[in-house]
């Protein structure tokens, strides 16, 4: 057990592209344009939807908990990678690693459920029109969100815990922007084939399966909206349905990518960039596409801003 604990490093280096140090400038203007996008969109659609009245339905509920997760989900690691992209000590702490693997784990395996949850609400909205208020309850919406973040939280601690008991002996190095799962796995002195075994196998509940039931919402929410008479009405639903399957999509397809298929030593740059689009590149376009795409934030936000105009 000595060799174990004596394994453990003080910091990390995260080494990044610092191999290409021509990429730095550009990738830290990209990052930090990207998070203040990241956070001015999100906190509007927070602040949008706790203010309208208009916007008080389980659609924006659902909206809000992703704009919170998303602001989380980038804070947790691009401060961090801003900081080690301009200086020419590129560590983090072990304390500070730990503490990131968790809360970005725990928040992308919330996003892959609240997703999910949230093609359920557009199924019922669209295939149950009548129904809708009466199934899509308050308590209902409560405990699907509750559901969604305790379980994100739950999967994190046993990942977490089961990445950080692999023996490192001393090594250190990431070869990543910030700490997480496959990149610390590299770093262990023994063999990882249950882990990344069992790291496969929750990929497996926390994307294919969401995915899967994402899929098979949006075939009937389809033949639902196909039978809609109205043109107005075929252009409103597919509208509001695109934002969502447009969101899911991007991170869902670039999160399949990275869990779900085999390490490719000729391409160990892929998963550093496929990361940084689900884990930064995604959040800043989800606020964008859901208000761009949707007349309803619009107006409020409209309404919001004359509210604001008139009072002063």
């Amino acid at each position: 057990m000595n060799w174990i604990n004596e394994s453990v490093p003080q910091e990390f280096i995260l080494l990044g592209f610092s191999d290409r140090p021509w990429l730095e400038l550009p990738l830290s203007v990209t990052f930090l344009f990207s998070y203040i996008l990241t956070i001015f969109g999100n906190l509007t659609i927070i602040l949008v939807s706790h203010l309208d009245f208009k916007l008080h339905t389980p659609m924006y509920f659902f909206l809000s908990n992703l704009s919170l997760l998303d602001l989380c989900y980038t804070t947790s690691t691009v401060p961090q990678m801003l900081v080690n992209i301009c200086s020419t000590r590129k560590v983090i702490s072990y304390g500070g690693c730990v503490a990131q693997l968790f809360i970005f784990l725990a928040l992308g395996s919330t996003e892959c459920l609240l997703l999910a949850v949230m093609s359920l609400d557009r199924f019922v909205a669209i295939c149950r029109p009548l129904q809708y208020s009466v199934i899509m309850h308050q308590r209902l919406c409560l405990q699907l969100a509750a559901a969604s973040w305790v379980s994100g939280f739950s999967n994190s601690l046993l990942q977490s815990t089961w990445t950080l008991q692999m023996p490192l002996c001393g090594h250190r190095e990431v070869d990543h922007f910030f700490c997480e799962v496959p990149a610390l796995l590299k770093l262990s002195c023994v063999d990882t084939t249950a882990n990344e075994a069992e790291l496969f196998f929750i990929s497996v509940l926390f994307l294919l399966i969401p995915v899967t039931l994402v899929l098979i919402s949006y075939a009937f929410i389809v033949q639902a909206v196909l039978r809609i008479q109205s043109a107005e009405g075929r252009q409103k639903a597919f509208g509001t349905c695109g934002s969502h399957l447009i969101v899911v999509s991007l991170f869902y397809g670039t999160a399949t990518s990275m869990y779900l298929q085999p390490p490719s030593p000729s391409s160990k740059d892929r998963g550093k960039m496929v990361s940084v689009f689900y884990g930064i590149i995604a959040p800043m376009l989800n606020p964008l596409i859901y208000t761009l795409r949707n007349r309803e934030v619009k107006e409020a936000l409209k309404r919001l801003v004359a509210r604001v105009l008139i009072k002063r």
